[in-house]
């Protein structure tokens, strides 16, 4: 009778002599596994970019390649697929190499199947213990470093080593970046690494209308609400899309930070305050003060510490995190048990283009779950639009190639939102014959 704990494994088999792939998989199988097979290196690269194993079980020798060899690719593709090597001419030499590159365990041919059993179940064990103590180890990054800020790619922590030291000074700060980038979650966290931390963060949009209810939540009135800048004390004031705020207001914002002091509605006299002041925006300030929308005295006390937030195409790098961290989150609202996301889409997540940046992807992932009927994320439970908006990545280690794929996509875009060749050749900045020279390289189908 099958294990239980066998039924929701997936195992690849690697192996050139058919008796022995074949006689594997039907005992596998039986014993409540989901199998594959390949017979050589080039099918099973294919296999497993194509879906997710829990396990491979890999010969040394095989047709077209070296067990060892596919197995230190196996890990570049599924860091988490764990790999047992086979192999009918044991040597300690042989061993040593493949625990080097990373196998869980080594087997001699023939394999004895009570033994091969066993090992699996120990490897599970494993496992389970390897994919905890992972997710323990990034709540603790987590914790150590700025909570809610998911991601390692170097543009990121770049950015995060520029707030640490603005963070520790108090002074006011300019975040600038595209729509859905996360300023008001860098803003908090801003806050959380000053030495006011314990005091309050309030945040209010500066496109708030009417004016006057704006101007009452900023700066109070007289006899009635304090506002948020005397609300706040020493914590923290985010004025989300400052560039909105209305030329007057401004006056008074300016004459907050000038003097740290500003004239409830209503008021005859001025009231001090000590809040720090974080603005952000997604506009140019620069051309605003140029057309006369925003005040230059105020840009410049403003874009003095400025920290541009970098949008999600910079840093594709994260998006493995990212989706993991929007799944477990929308997984445990909506009471489903979705634990993670084939390789395929996550390769299709990351060649979308993002225009809504993270707040789209967090939208994109909290619909994958809800669609989704299994415990992965398929590319079928992403949203349609999505799905149109990018191309999977190249699955090739090869520069010159993954350049060429590039290349083509990027043409292909220009071409379909400019038909007129002519002018699509001016925004790519090619002379026209160059433009027709490649369309013919790239095989690009207009």
């Amino acid at each position: 009778m099958p294990d239980p704990s066998f039924l929701s494994k997936s195992i690849l088999i690697v192996e050139d002599e058919d008796i022995i792939r074949e006689t594997l998989s039907e005992f596998l199988t039986s014993e409540g596994f989901e199998v594959a097979t390949a017979s050589n290196v080039t099918e099973a690269l294919k296999l497993v970019r194509e879906r997710d194993f829990d396990v491979g079980i890999c010969d040394v020798q095989l047709p077209d390649g070296d067990g060892v060899q596919l197995l230190r690719r196996l890990h570049r593709i599924n860091p988490a697929m764990f790999v047992l090597i086979i192999s009918a001419y044991a040597t300690v030499e042989n061993a040593v190499e493949a625990f080097t590159a990373g196998a869980f365990d080594y087997l001699v041919k023939p394999v004895i199947f009570d033994e091969l059993v066993n090992r699996l179940k120990r490897l599970f064990k494993f496992q389970e213990l390897y994919l905890e103590n992972q997710r323990l180890r990034k709540d603790l990054d987590r914790r150590a470093g700025f909570d809610q800020i998911i991601g390692r790619s170097r543009v990121l922590q770049d950015t995060l080593n520029t707030i640490r030291k603005v963070a520790a000074t108090n002074s006011n700060v300019l975040l600038v970046g595209e729509t859905g980038t996360g300023k008001e979650l860098f803003a908090r966290e801003i806050h959380m690494a000053g030495p006011n931390k314990e005091e309050k963060f309030l945040a209010v949009n500066c496109g708030t209308r009417p004016i006057e209810l704006l101007e009452a939540q900023l700066f109070g009135a007289e006899g009635g609400q304090p506002g948020l800048f005397r609300t706040a004390g020493n914590g923290t004031v985010f004025l989300d899309e400052i560039a909105q705020l209305p030329l007057g207001t401004q006056s008074e914002l300016l004459r907050a930070i000038e003097y740290q002091e500003i004239m409830p509605t209503g008021a005859s006299e001025t009231v001090k305050v000590q809040a720090r002041i974080i603005a952000a925006t997604s506009r140019d300030l620069m051309r605003e003060v140029s057309e006369g929308a925003f005040q230059e005295d105020l840009f410049y006390r403003l874009d003095g510490v400025k920290i541009r937030i970098p949008p999600l195409r910079e840093r594709l790098d994260d998006i493995p995190e990212l989706v993991e961290y929007f799944m477990t989150r929308h997984s445990e609202a909506m009471g489903k048990r979705v634990t993670g996301a084939t390789s395929e889409t996550i390769r299709t997540l990351m060649a979308a283009h993002w225009k809504g940046n993270v707040r789209q992807l967090d939208n994109a992932v909290e619909r994958a779950v809800m669609m989704c009927e299994g415990e992965e994320i398929q590319p079928s439970d992403l949203p349609p639009d999505l799905l149109g908006l990018g191309s999977s990545l190249p699955d090739t280690d090869d520069l010159r190639s993954a350049l060429r794929h590039y290349e083509r996509l990027h043409i292909t875009r220009v071409l379909k939102q400019c038909p007129d060749k002519k002018e699509a050749a001016k925004r790519l900045k090619l002379g026209l014959s160059s433009l027709y020279r490649k369309i013919e390289e790239l095989k690009i189908e207009l």
